[in-house]
């Protein structure tokens, strides 16, 4: 299976602390404050969060069965333009992950994975 990713330091990260029979789907650099990368695997999403004081970073594992919902996030008018910018949110419970992506495809891509697991 064909693996895709931004930057290879992030798929190796991601790749390192695998389950066993865990397999990477996508690796995409998220762009603003306080977020790394997100990762998406076939059991769960990985978010890297560089936000902690004193330079500390964190890995936070989220199965797809804990997501209650994924969002979009848009500045624009949804008529025609869906997936016209590269923000998306993922819901936990009562805590929002927001990521910000450089493209619309990576954009597209994170939320339909997330939505067609979900929804299973």
């Amino acid at each position: 299976m064909s693996v895709t990713y931004d930057r290879k330091e992030q798929l190796q990260q991601i790749q390192s602390g695998l389950l066993p029979g865990e397999q990477v789907i996508a690796v995409y650099d998220a762009i603003g404050t306080g977020t790394g990368f997100l990762g998406l695997t076939d059991l769960r999403v990985i978010i890297q969060d560089t936000s902690f004081v004193g330079k500390k970073v964190a890995l936070t594992s989220i199965p797809y069965s804990k997501i209650t919902s994924v969002s979009v996030v848009s500045n624009r008018s949804w008529a025609g333009q869906f997936f016209s910018t590269g923000a998306i949110a993922i819901h936990v419970g009562a805590h929002v992950y927001q990521m910000e992506f450089r493209g619309d495809e990576k954009t597209h891509h994170v939320h339909n994975l997330i939505l067609h697991r979900i929804t299973r």
